[in-house]
């Protein structure tokens, strides 16, 4: 896995995303609609492609020449109904198939986890996209990793821990130690087409 493209770089995860990358010397594509978004120090060790993940032609663009694709979408802090992400899954996953490129890891949220009622009422609409995302990629042929993150925090990268199809208990996952899972397990086979519940190991 030498180069890896990584879409919503820019957010929160993203940036540590890209950050873990580049430390674990991969190239990488940086797959954004605002570069000026990209810290400098970033945009200068990356490849920047410009482009949105509802326009098919820019998503194949991004994701030519790489060898696994890392997925960190995000509504910044709205909550109102969408389908924009699931839908750029779609095209993200169709740019794979067009490109044969296999493995994929995607970030989406612990709640999917949740029985449905539990859920806090304001997350429901971007809870029933992360499930149409879920589908999108369980209804596909390639080496997913469908990452179920707790809260995303601000804080120093700790460690982590892992567990297939279920929470691991905790409630917290550095941003940091996230965006590092999601690059380290394009290289994971014992992830691949599997559901992973992740949180920081406890103090």
């Amino acid at each position: 896995m030498e180069k890896i493209v990584i879409f919503g770089s820019t957010g929160m995860t993203g940036l540590c995303a890209v950050d873990a990358a580049l430390k674990k010397g991969l190239s990488v594509k940086a797959f954004v609609r605002d570069p000026a978004k990209l810290p400098e120090h970033l945009r200068n060790a990356v490849e920047v492609v410009k482009g949105d993940i509802l326009d098919y032609n820019t998503v194949l663009d991004g994701i030519k020449d790489v060898m696994g694709v890392v997925v960190v979408l995000g509504t910044r802090n709205d909550l109102s109904p969408t389908t924009d992400l699931s839908e750029g899954l779609k095209n993200i996953i169709k740019a794979m198939k067009e490109l044969n490129v296999e493995v994929i890891s995607v970030c989406l949220s612990a709640f999917l986890f949740y029985e449905p009622e539990k859920v806090p009422p304001q997350f429901h609409d971007l809870n029933d996209e992360h499930k149409r995302m879920l589908q999108v990629l369980q209804a596909s042929d390639r080496k997913y990793i469908a990452c179920f993150p707790p809260h995303i925090a601000d804080q120093p990268p700790v460690d982590y821990i892992v567990k297939k199809g279920a929470s691991p208990g905790g409630r917290v996952i550095s941003k940091y130690d996230l965006g590092r899972f999601l690059v380290e397990s394009l290289n994971q086979p014992e992830h691949y087409g599997q559901i992973v519940g992740i949180c920081n190991k406890p103090s």
